[in-house]
């Protein structure tokens, strides 16, 4: 269903002013969540950076925002705002043809996303330390926001969010599941139009921001749903659409950098999981105190975990024996590493419930800290809303187990149908990769429940 084919709709997505209303919105609320972090109260529990960030933001983006619109977070995300102005010149009104800065163009061999892997592994080594102190969140929310700016002086487009944004790396695997989608109507206009305004950008708009040229999107991963293309394309070739569940997931990636994005994804649900709800003191004291010999020794775990473990295990029950291998090598050099990354692609319907799993169970738990925020979000013994004083207190808790359970099982069972079609087009069994999937689901359900 072409949801663009509805006026009100359509003209609300080519309007500058509608997104621009949300950015300003969400820019206020980033610099104030920053300023929060570094001067409101060091206890986390009741500062807004904390708070609304780890678990308001992170609720909405994990259960509503990714599942249901893909890349609607990236759509009206402050943080490439005030570089992209300054790279273009310009707030609403097109560029000049003249870059405003050096306008270089990403090397080559960083056009990937394996820094956004890095820089996603990194601040999870960190979580614990991140979700419960504001200082260090502030922080981390200054430095992305100084990163982009200072990206946008030196390279051409988003480059921070194409090639390092942590959380960018995230949405965009999993937006493959999302029923939303961006994409051409005929692919014969796209071949026959003169100077691809969609990509180089014209008198009504800006080149894609994100370097990706619409008549070529076959999945969303790199789509950053900004709409420019919307406004800038002269021949009304561009729809938005709404579409099945994990539609992308039927044309599987060859690529070993969003292969090991799916572990990476995976391993972490399952590692915060154990850390942040499990019984295991000694596993809580190694990743709060950074710096020491056992959070080394938790870190050389995690990442063996995450690069180690689960691929390896992965890659031998999928080629369980030499001659297994020697068959998934042929008929050409490396169509073994390309059975591996499109089989990987099952791990993804998995790996999001697995988040949404961890997600229910860390939001609602803390979720009536939101209320005492509110009203004193700087610690300062405010009370705005009069709700500054509401004890904190789990809510829902009677469903959160079987909610936990139901997200698990539908993951597996999702996986497993997605395993079957990447199984076909790699012409390999995809029983391995259903007992894999199964495994790994029994030990999560373990860690939650």
């Amino acid at each position: 269903m072409e949801l663009t084919r509805l006026p009100l709709l359509k003209s609300a997505l080519k309007s500058r002013y509608p997104q621009l209303a949300v950015f300003i919105v969400m820019l206020v609320g980033y610099i104030f969540a920053i300023l929060a972090g570094l001067i409101g109260t060091p206890v986390g529990s009741h500062n807004f950076s904390i708070v609304f960030v780890w678990i308001g933001w992170w609720a909405i983006l994990i259960l509503v925002a990714v599942p249901f619109f893909g890349r609607g977070w990236c759509a009206v995300c402050p943080i490439p705002l005030p570089g992209e102005w300054l790279q273009r010149g310009a707030i609403l009104s097109p560029p000049d043809k003249k870059p405003k800065w050096l306008n270089l163009r990403v090397p080559k061999m960083f056009r990937n996303i394996w820094l956004q892997n890095i820089s996603f592994l990194l601040l999870a080594l960190f979580s614990s330390v991140l979700l419960t102190t504001p200082n260090i969140t502030g922080i981390i929310l200054a430095a992305m926001l100084f990163t982009a700016i200072g990206l946008s002086m030196i390279f051409e487009r988003r480059a921070f969010c194409r090639y390092l944004c942590p959380v960018g790396g995230f949405i965009g695997l999993y937006s493959q599941t999302a029923p939303i989608e961006l994409r051409i109507n005929d692919k014969q206009v796209c071949a026959k139009c003169e100077g691809k305004p969609c990509y180089n950008g014209n008198e009504k708009g800006y080149g894609c921001p994100w370097d990706v040229f619409p008549g070529g999107l076959t999945k969303n991963t790199y789509c950053g749903l900004c709409m420019e293309c919307l406004r800038t394309c002269p021949h009304d070739n561009i729809a938005l659409n709404l579409r099945p569940f994990a539609a992308d997931l039927a044309k599987p990636s060859a690529r070993m950098d969003e292969a090991f994005k799916a572990f990476i994804m995976l391993g972490s649900a399952m590692i915060y999981a154990g850390v942040l709800l499990g019984p295991w003191g000694a596993l809580k004291d190694a990743a709060y105190n950074v710096g020491s010999g056992a959070w080394f020794v938790y870190a050389a775990a995690f990442l063996a975990i995450i690069f180690v473990v689960l691929p390896g295990t992965f890659r031998l029950m999928i080629f369980p024996s030499p001659i297994g291998r020697g068959a998934a090598l042929s008929p050409s050099k490396g169509a073994g590493v390309r059975a591996f990354a499109a089989l990987s692609n099952s791990l993804i319907p998995l790996g999001l419930m697995f988040w949404v799993a961890f997600s229910l169970s860390f939001v609602l738990t803390n979720a009536s800290y939101i209320f005492a925020a509110l009203s004193d979000p700087l610690g300062l013994g405010w009370n705005l809303f009069g709700t500054a004083n509401i004890a904190w207190q789990p809510i829902l808790t009677s469903i959160l187990a079987p909610a936990q359970t139901l997200s698990l099982v539908g993951g597996l069972a999702w996986s497993a149908r997605t395993a079957q079609r990447s199984a076909q087009e790699a012409h390999v069994s995809s029983v391995p990769v259903v007992v894999y999937c199964f495994i790994v689901t029994a030990f999560m359900l373990w860690l939650l429940l």
